[in-house]
């Protein structure tokens, strides 16, 4: 007999995967976070409250795209004076450019659950390639009748290349705040059709 989630998934290169449809991330679970280097000695972590994506799963899974959203107003670093100059036009001029974007141009590679999706990420009107490692997580149905699948991805990146020069130097050496970025994404795609 066959279960109705088998309806919606299918067995591909070893892993139980969704069938091809459009999914978008689910606000109730997901974070879009990120991680600084602070004064060179500690990391000061946060995230942005908002955002959306839409991921095509492709009848070839590696095929599959996604297009994601965020609002750059959204940052929250729990520390209010913090927030306030990273909106501003130091930092991610959120007034005048209020989101960041990502869209992915392929599935670079594959090896088991991890996938390397390589893309372009607009941060303050300038776009870089970023590949995003992502990791897929499982596939199910929730109480809710939804069917859901879960991952999550992380890169690093340089904010410098994106126009985020702002910074001080440090009396012992060193500056005030780290180059690289390191974005970590968990979340959920709810499927829509």
């Amino acid at each position: 007999m066959t279960s109705s989630i088998d309806a919606v998934t299918r067995d591909w290169d070893g892993l139980t995967i969704p069938t091809a449809g459009t999914y978008v991330l689910d606000a109730a679970h997901k974070r879009v976070g990120f991680v600084a280097r602070h004064m060179m000695v500690s990391k000061v972590r946060g995230e942005f409250a908002e955002a959306t994506a839409t991921i095509t799963v492709a009848e070839d899974p590696l095929q599959s795209s996604v297009v994601a959203t965020i609002q750059a107003a959204s940052i929250d670093t729990k520390q209010a004076d913090r927030d306030a100059h990273l909106r501003s036009p130091e930092f991610l001029e959120s007034e005048a450019f209020p989101t960041i974007e990502y869209r992915s141009t392929g599935v670079k590679s594959h090896k088991g659950s991890k996938f390397v999706l390589s893309g372009e990420l607009t941060v303050k009107g300038v776009t870089r390639p970023v590949d995003l490692e992502v990791e897929f997580e499982g596939v199910g149905r929730s109480p809710f009748g939804q069917d859901i699948f879960g991952f999550a991805a992380h890169a690093e990146i340089d904010r410098e290349e994106f126009g985020l020069t702002w910074n001080v130097a440090l009396e012992t050496g060193g500056v005030l705040v780290g180059r690289k970025i390191k974005i970590e994404i968990e979340g959920e795609g709810v499927r829509q059709a």
